[in-house]
């Protein structure tokens, strides 16, 4: 049942991304120049369960993927929020958990990320 619960979430984030490209606007946003917030949670799809379930494990790769945003809070906190991520069913109040849940000694303690700071 979890596998056809991560396939589904995967594929959403791909369909939703597809739909978003086509009305994407250029210019530089919170993840930069070449990107929306939309398209980069997809590159969070290993962090399917823990983004809904604060008591699941959160998954190496989901962390590597993390990590990656942390080191940009602004864009973490736009893909937290994102169209994409909210259609897949992330929780922003669990989502934002997983950077702590990681054990990130450098994450943005404190960070306002929209109505929710980074524990």
């Amino acid at each position: 049942m979890e596998g056809h619960t991560k396939m589904m979430f995967i594929l959403a984030l791909v369909a939703i991304a597809s739909i978003s490209q086509i009305y994407r606007v250029e210019g530089a946003g919170e993840c930069g120049k070449n990107t929306t917030p939309d398209n980069e949670a997809i590159k969070l799809a290993p962090c399917a369960t823990a983004a809904q379930d604060e008591n699941a494990s959160v998954s190496q790769s989901c962390c590597v993927q993390v990590k990656k945003f942390g080191q940009n809070p602004a864009c973490l906190c736009a893909v937290l929020l994102s169209n994409t991520a909210k259609m897949s069913g992330v929780d922003p109040k669990i989502a934002i958990t997983i950077p702590k849940r990681c054990n990130f000694a450098n994450r943005p303690v404190g960070y306002q990320c929209g109505p929710y700071t980074l524990p």
